[in-house]
């Protein structure tokens, strides 16, 4: 039990006991012939513990186990010595401490050795740590504790720095070539960071809503405030610290981009982060792990350098960065809120409930922790101890140009380039996203030649790359390849692009964004030189085995190449797949939506004979056919019954073909885009359909898409035609 210690002793009166002489830096034990009372330094409370006949030191031993793995963690082994030559502890059980883990888990050994010694070895254990305590504590104040970190400790810190640096020194792009080298610092563009909380709740197809909240964001700057790198653990306000950051942002927004600036600067000592050591975790590695583990195993599975000083480092943990990259692709992202928590670094646990326990401060609560992910996962993170969130809003138009200037290598090749973009409303809106910048500026690159106009679509855009990449990568192969390519490559090449199709469609549908080598489907393409072109590779090196873990390049790619594969063989349509899949996809999550606009957008004869002409994919004009009536069926139910109708407009934009809209004869026009935040390439849909069509609207509801005056403006002439405008 636990009662004040001043009213105890206003009861009592310390002259009836006798001090045990055994004193830690938080307690101080008093004992009588009843009860041993453990009082607190600030002598605020007390612990009273009966004794029981002759077991009083093994009971308080009990008691104070958390406190004496806390007292005894940083004397362990000298401890451990005086007690095998007292013969308290024989060799053995020296040996048996000394296999643990970590000073932590030594001590609670030795606690755990003693329960079986008795009492008397329980009495000399505290009587030897009371008197080692002390000559601790007279040591600690002959030596100047305000000297710097010992030799050895920085000498650690500086070749973690310098691996980290050699770690980040390059940047892989989404489609480097084996053994092609793109330093990190003469190609990093500056990303927008803003402080912000993205919305939990994603309804539709998070890169879908991008372009109209960046746009929202720059007019709102002021609510808003844009931070730097530097800033990220700093606290303008000042009245609580640091400690968890949450960055968020869409797939290829430059999360992990932004992860490497830490790294590349903290690696160079430009030390604007007030940390010792960063120490870099990816969920995709985390991934492989099966078993129960520990946080001191996870850090030292790619950092062995460290194993030496790492007692030290966790010792110091408030100067410990802890970096988590793509929460979003943890298998196990779901059950990270836990409610069985790890409290020391080297006590085994699930891999989950060890990363949980950190997120949640139990784990190291002194130690910063940043964890990046895409804001469909951002509800399964316990956000109530998140001190800070930040937002990647991409780059800004500077930084457009920017990318260009480095990727095109040439000023005046880079603004003639930027210039064709900016003439294309969609174009210029996907470069605000990193990863969209860099396809936007391969495909201009690669296939100028490609067709007579600029891309009108995101199926446009997205065949122009998957035409322009396989051009340039067969192109820069040797002479073997050319000579397989002139004896039936081109059948090839449409072998390796279904195969891709058929792992990205499986993969969809089980919403999943990793592959892993041991999967049926990643098997198929073993041996299919242009794979690398489109999938990134992480090898994970395990004990007695190597990993090999798949992705696509981004998430839109995955997308495409599935709707690729349903296009080109004889997969049901989406209406079949929807039918069998399960009621989150029934839903309107947008999981499918942009699967479903690249199938229209393939299915269109412009495209269609795009990736015939040079990949030798051929279509079922039947399916061409099923689909294009299936385009004008449900556009005129939904128009008849007012039924929402948005994503079903975009797979009409993609076609691209007016004569669609002749065929339409809706008994109502009523276009119901209701409660969506629309964005650019949304009103650019919209506006098509309703250019095509003649005659009344019978109702448009444009309620809550928080639509503003100028698009107002530019489709004044349809608000005219409306008999009811929500």
């Amino acid at each position: 039990m636990t009662v004040a210690a001043s009213d105890f002793v206003k009861q009592t009166g310390t002259s009836s006991f006798c001090v045990y002489n055994a004193q830690f830096t938080h307690f101080t034990l008093l004992s009588t012939s009843h009860l041993d009372l453990w009082i607190t330094s600030d002598q605020c409370s007390l612990v009273m513990v009966e004794k029981d006949g002759c077991n009083s030191c093994l009971i308080s031993i009990r008691v104070l186990r958390v406190s004496l793995v806390d007292e005894l963690e940083g004397r362990i082994d000298s401890l451990l010595e005086i007690l095998v030559s007292r013969e308290v502890f024989t060799r053995d059980d020296r040996e048996e401490v000394l296999c643990q883990l970590g000073p932590r888990a030594r001590v609670r050994k030795v606690l755990d050795i003693l329960e079986c010694k008795g009492e008397e070895a329980a009495k000399i254990f505290l009587s030897i740590s009371s008197h080692h305590q002390q000559e601790a504590q007279t040591h600690s104040k002959e030596v100047n504790t305000d000297q710097p970190q010992s030799i050895e400790y920085n000498k650690v810190k500086q070749k973690h720095k310098d691996i980290l640096r050699r770690r980040s020194e390059s940047m892989l792009f989404y489609n480097t070539r084996h053994g092609e080298k793109i330093l990190f610092s003469e190609h990093y563009v500056n990303l927008l960071l803003a402080d912000g909380h993205q919305g939990l709740e994603i309804k539709r197809h998070e890169v879908l809503t991008f372009g109209q909240k960046r746009l929202s964001m720059q007019q709102k700057s002021a609510v808003h405030r844009k931070i730097a790198p530097t800033e990220l653990f700093s606290n303008t306000k000042g009245n609580h610290p640091v400690k968890k950051v949450l960055v968020t942002g869409v797939a290829g927004i430059g999360k992990t981009i932004l992860v490497q600036k830490i790294l590349f600067d903290f690696g160079g000592n430009k030390n604007h982060l007030a940390f010792d050591f960063i120490i870099h975790m990816t969920f995709r590695d985390l991934n492989l792990i099966d078993k129960p583990t520990n946080f001191r195993e996870l850090v030292l599975r790619k950092n062995r350098h460290l194993a030496k000083t790492l007692d030290n480092i966790l010792e110091n943990d408030n100067k410990l960065l802890i970096i988590l990259d793509g929460f979003d692709e943890f298998r196990h992202y779901r059950s990270c809120d836990v409610d069985v928590f790890v409290t020391e670094p080297d006590e085994e646990a699930e891999v989950v409930e060890v990363l949980g326990s950190l997120m949640q401060g139990e784990l190291l609560p002194n130690a910063s922790v940043m964890l990046t992910s895409r804001p469909a996962a951002i509800n399964h993170i316990p956000v109530g101890y998140i001190d800070r969130f930040v937002l990647i809003a991409g780059f800004s138009l500077d930084e457009v140009q920017d990318f260009f200037l480095r990727y095109f290598q040439d000023s005046a090749l880079a603004d003639q380039m930027f210039a064709v973009v900016s003439a294309n409303e969609l174009m210029l809106t996907l470069c605000y996203i990193p990863a969209f910048c860099y396809i936007v500026c391969c495909i201009l690159k690669e296939s100028r030649d490609l067709c007579g106009e600029s891309p009108k679509t995101m199926t446009d855009i997205y065949v122009q790359y998957l035409v322009a990449l396989i051009r340039s990568h067969t192109q820069s192969r040797a002479e073997t390849f050319l000579q397989e390519q002139r004896a039936g490559g081109i059948r090839q090449l449409s072998d390796i692009v279904l195969k891709l199709g058929r792992l990205a469609f499986q993969k969809l549908m089980e919403h999943q964004t990793l592959f892993y080598s041991s999967d049926q489907d990643v098997a198929a393409l073993e041996g299919c030189s242009l794979v690398s072109t489109f999938l990134d590779k992480t090898v994970v090196q395990e004990p007695g085995c190597t990993e090999e873990v798949y992705s696509f390049a981004h998430l839109t790619v995955q997308e495409f190449f599935a709707a690729v594969y349903c296009a080109a063989t004889d997969h049901p349509l989406p209406d079949a797949v929807t039918h069998t899949a399960g009621p989150v996809e029934r839903t309107n999550n947008g999981h499918l939506d942009l699967f479903n606009r690249f199938l229209s957008g393939i299915l269109s004869e412009r495209n269609a004979n795009l990736l015939s002409r040079h990949l030798g994919l051929c279509y079922d004009k039947e399916k061409v056919k099923t689909h294009r009536w299936r385009i004008i069926r449900e556009v005129t139910v939904l128009c008849d019954n007012g039924t929402h109708i948005l994503n079903h407009l975009h797979c009409l934009f993609e076609q691209q073909d007016p004569s669609l809209a002749l065929e339409l004869q809706p008994k109502l026009l009523r276009v119901n885009v209701s409660d969506e935040t629309l964005s650019q390439m949304d009103y650019n849909a919209i506006k098509y359909f309703l250019d095509l069509t003649k005659g009344d609207i019978s109702e448009l509801d444009l309620t809550g898409t928080g639509i503003r005056c100028e698009a107002l403006r530019d489709i004044q002439p349809l608000l005219l035609r409306c008999k009811n405008l929500w």
